[in-house]
């Protein structure tokens, strides 16, 4: 049986990935195409990192460190392929990153609608910060 792989993404696997989250990830982001990810794996090499069994792609997250704060988003894993630790192969790999770069906490993004992500970042030790809510605007390109 072939092993679980965790890798950081490289340019060749942008359309893979963004395959993989129309099938696998709840909702979009405005930064969901091929230009966003692309300046994402440009900018910052080691922050999309891949869950791959064998060739196939079955999860990813994005460890995102500004040198300040550690940001998680885009933890999406194969639906046929959830509960078989993919996605705490993932958190664990974007934790040993943030801590190899001096982070000193994590924050994820979860989708107040989502109930089988929160089920899943609070079996992780993660936790909902109610007096805070995230504001957005886009900006113009």
């Amino acid at each position: 049986m072939t092993e679980l792989r965790v890798r950081a993404a490289g340019s060749d696997d942008l359309d893979t990935v963004l395959a993989f989250w129309r099938s696998a990830a709840e909702g979009t982001s405005i930064s969901d195409d091929l230009d966003g990810v692309a300046r994402l794996v440009a900018r910052d090499p080691g922050a999309l990192l891949l869950a791959e069994h064998g060739e196939e792609l079955v999860g990813t997250v994005i460890a995102g460190f500004d040198g300040w704060r550690c940001h998680l988003y885009r933890l999406a894993v194969h639906p046929g392929r959830r509960r078989q630790g993919i996605g705490s192969a993932l958190l664990a790999a974007a934790e040993e990153r943030f801590v190899r770069l001096g982070g000193r906490r994590g924050d994820a993004m979860v989708l107040v609608r989502n109930e089988h992500a929160q089920h899943a970042w609070r079996s992780a030790g993660y936790g909902p910060q109610e007096e805070w809510r995230r504001w957005v605007k886009p900006l113009a390109t």
